[in-house]
């Protein structure tokens, strides 16, 4: 057992339906953990006497909070951040898809899920939903690597059957078997699960959509992931290798795609028949804003998408995205949010980057939160991290001042300290 001390926030609600302070925060405050878990919250002068004996860390200029939760990133694409390009499919085929065919060797993907999760914890990022490759051996190592770490993952192999090298494609069948023989391999182990992971329409026929659709069906433990409406090109690929349907979201519709446990990346250019079937099916969309940026993809209308009653998750699109980090992520929503018309608060961020995205993954119970039972996933956030940051944080008047200058000013050097499962990760 052990405490750490400092002040303690966290998301209580959702800060888009009207709350003013949809938050907890006690200035001193206290964290008990023990096996990996929190055991005991409160005040600090409050602190139980059979506690006062143990071990303090303490942070008394820092902010406690939920490990940030990754909803969407490429395990395989670290190497290819700021890989210059025209768009979407120009940069898939010039970098992504060469990059991933070096996944199929063992010792490769091992290092590299080394090198991932470090740089995830790095950024105070405690818990992801990533995309892996087509390769089973990638996989196992992303997974096995994060069972080590009694890390929350959830992944799966990525499945694409054409519009790619010989060596990224799979079949239909060899992807449904393949699939299938991870799912039964890692499911109920650790703090891992599975997803479902056609890569996105244009790279699958409908056949393998098929495919993962009953994948989808036959496991309801596991999640599904995908790419959606991202690219105009994209788009128009789509509908010409799928005229029998209505639009892009009705392709993976139509093959049992949709659900509570199924999440979209992207998501910007969609029609308002497919928000309200996203919506309907209780499907979320991912904003990946800095990815949005880098490609020129579009801007992603926050409030417009959770007004039609979809759901919303926050991702950092490694490798299209152009960091690890979270509170980037949360400065380029903004500003995609400014610059479409419907400005996002650094409530919706830090909500949408914790317990919103731990919602979405019905995790919310285990993850995103500092209650009591809930795992000791954490990140300490110095908001005086940098000389201008302290000259900055020196004028703050709120908690919403400090968490707009974090996310607008902060990147890793912000990250004081980061807990996963209670053991701390620098």
């Amino acid at each position: 057992m052990q405490i750490i001390s400092g002040q303690l926030l966290e998301f209580t609600s959702d800060p888009s339906l009207g709350d003013e302070e949809p938050y907890a925060h006690a200035a001193k405050g206290a964290l008990v953990m023990d096996q990996g878990r929190i055991l005991w919250r409160g005040n600090s002068p409050d602190l139980p006497a059979e506690y006062k004996s143990l071990p303090v860390e303490n942070y008394p200029d820092c902010l406690i909070m939920p490990g940030f939760i990754d909803a969407h990133l490429h395990f395989p694409q670290y190497r290819m951040i700021a890989a210059f390009g025209k768009d979407l499919l120009d940069w898939l085929n010039r970098y992504t898809f060469i990059e991933e065919q070096r996944y199929g060797d063992e010792d490769i993907a091992s290092a590299a899920a080394t090198f991932f999760l470090d740089e995830l914890a790095r950024n105070g990022t405690t818990s992801c939903l990533a995309f892996s490759t087509i390769h089973p051996v990638a996989l196992d190592a992303l997974f096995s690597e994060a069972e080590a770490r009694n890390m929350a993952l959830i992944s799966g192999k990525t499945m694409m059957n054409r519009n790619a090298p010989e060596g990224l494609m799979d079949t239909a069948t060899s992807a449904y078997d393949d699939s299938k023989t991870l799912i039964e391999k890692w499911t109920g182990k650790g703090r891992l699960g599975y997803a479902v992971t056609p890569r996105f329409a244009v790279t699958s026929t409908q056949a393998q959509l098929e495919a993962a659709g009953a994948l989808f069906k036959e496991f309801p433990d596991t999640w599904m992931q995908t790419h959606l409406s991202e690219n105009h090109a994209e788009i128009a690929s789509v509908a010409k290798d799928f005229p029998d349907s209505k639009d892009y979201t009705d392709v993976y519709d139509q093959v049992g795609l949709l659900g509570e446990k199924a999440l979209f990346a992207h998501g910007i250019h969609l029609s308002e028949r497919e928000l309200a079937r996203l919506s309907e099916s209780g499907s979320a969309i991912v904003h990946c804003p800095t990815s949005n940026n880098f490609l020129g993809s579009g801007l992603f209308k926050y409030h417009a998408t959770h007004k039609a009653g979809v759901k919303i998750a926050f991702g950092s699109d490694i490798g299209g995205g152009t960091g690890y980090s979270m509170l980037e992520t949360m400065r380029d929503a903004y500003i995609v949010s400014q610059l479409a018309g419907e400005r996002i608060s650094a409530f919706d961020a830090f909500y949408g980057s914790t317990l919103g995205n731990a919602r979405v993954l019905g995790l919310n119970n285990e993850i995103g939160t500092l209650n009591v039972g809930s795992y000791a996933d954490i990140v300490v956030l110095n908001p005086q991290a940098t000389p201008i940051m302290k000259e900055r944080h020196a004028l703050s008047q709120s908690i919403h001042d400090v968490l707009f200058a974090l996310m607008i000013m902060g990147d890793d050097r912000a990250i004081k300290q980061t807990y996963i499962a209670g053991k701390s990760q620098k």
